[in-house]
């Protein structure tokens, strides 16, 4: 797509635009304030006065204590370390319990324990994409070291009671990890709250750059690092401090608070509107995962009789972008592993299409959408698209 050209964007689950306030803040970082955090003269400690104060802002997020956040320096990384975490200060522990929707992030690192002895458990979902507790509960164990998910699913946006989660995890012994990353900014966190051990967020789903995430760790709970190296992050984490990304994710998080009642007011509406729209007027249209707990932003339909990838490289002509599912499973041939752990065929699992919006969204954008979905629809539905141009 030509940079200059019109684009329509509904895939905000996979990344975000950076804010103008968030590039505004990292600048200065980036040209003169380029000293090493950890140097003992005065153009260090300035930089290292803007770190602490990008660790508060994130901390003040999710009602942390600034100790309690380790930069990291994307999701992945945050819910690899927590696993790994759990498991080497419980060595007596070998098994973690996880659920077969996670993002790719869990899901492939479970597997990579399996195949070094662990055993690692994928819980199965309801069909509207719900956690059955009692199933968690009966499934922990004494040797459980971790039980781990997601708050909120990137595909479909249902969300798990995070809360009753971990008092079911801490009832049994189990250390609880919670990947929250699609969830800052649109829902409110408070880990005081929820006792989660651990969570996970990455700055780039709430308009910061790529390259910057980090891990909540409770005070008290167990933690090793997961990439040694010097004395950075108190220890916790080695390697240079990313200073200008760190603050830019400060901005955000401070942003993301501002603008957590607009995401849950003016973008809910668009998400719902752009939804109810679509299913009244274009016919075998379903909606898949639950319609009430979930997500702000996020919807996820299957057009009956429609190959998603054939959608998306129409709506790509049309200067739309929306997404089959992760943008981390780009370019598969394979049905959404999240659809498929709900029970959908994969001729459905494959005729799915998730909308995610967001603040930068507007009437027109949905509009926009509203106009040429219906008709690309239907030529799908009547033609072969192998011979589409």
């Amino acid at each position: 797509m030509n940079q200059s050209e019109p684009f329509y964007y509904f895939d905000n689950n996979a990344t975000t635009r950076i804010a103008p306030e968030v590039t505004e803040s990292m600048m200065p970082f980036l040209t003169d304030l380029w000293g090493n955090a950890s140097s003992a003269y005065r153009f260090g400690a300035d930089v290292a006065r803007a770190i602490r104060r990008g660790r508060e802002r994130v901390a003040e997020l999710v009602n942390a204590e600034p100790e309690e956040i380790v930069f990291t320096s994307c999701g992945t990384e945050s819910n690899n370390a927590a696993w790994q975490a759990a498991l080497l200060t419980q060595p007596n522990r070998r098994h973690i319990i996880t659920t077969a929707v996670e993002h790719s992030a869990n899901m492939k690192f479970g597997e990579h324990l399996q195949r070094r002895g662990y055993e690692v458990t994928f819980l199965p979902v309801e069909p509207d994409g719900s956690l059955d507790l009692h199933l968690l509960e009966k499934t922990i164990r004494p040797e459980t070291a971790l039980v781990s998910t997601m708050w909120a699913n990137n595909e479909t946006g249902v969300v798990f009671p995070i809360e009753e989660i971990t008092a079911i995890c801490h009832s049994r012994g189990a250390l609880f990890h919670t990947d929250a990353v699609q969830v800052a900014g649109k829902l409110p966190i408070d880990v005081r709250l929820t006792h989660v051990d651990y969570l996970s967020l990455s700055a780039h789903k709430l308009h910061a750059p790529k390259g910057i995430g980090c891990l909540f760790v409770r005070r008290g709970a167990p933690y090793t690092p997961y990439v040694v190296g010097g004395g950075q992050e108190r220890g916790q984490r080695g390697g240079t401090e990313n200073v200008p990304y760190i603050v830019g994710f400060g901005t955000a998080a401070d942003l993301a608070a501002k603008h957590l009642n607009d995401e849950n007011t003016r973008v809910r509406a668009l998400r719902d509107r752009l939804e109810n729209t679509i299913l009244q007027k274009i016919p075998r249209t379903s909606r898949n995962g639950a319609k009430a707990l979930r997500l702000p932003n996020t919807c996820n339909l299957a057009f009956h009789g429609v190959e998603a990838e054939a959608l998306l490289l129409m709506l790509d002509q049309a200067g739309i972008c929306a997404a089959t599912g992760s943008a981390c499973k780009t370019g598969s041939i394979e049905p959404s592993h999240v659809l498929t752990a709900m029970g959908l065929p994969a001729t459905l699992a494959k005729a799915s299409l998730r909308l995610s919006l967001g603040l930068y969204n507007t009437d027109a954008d949905v509009d926009y959408l509203l106009e040429k979905l219906p008709p690309i629809i239907a030529r799908l539905r009547d033609e072969d698209v192998s011979v589409i141009e």
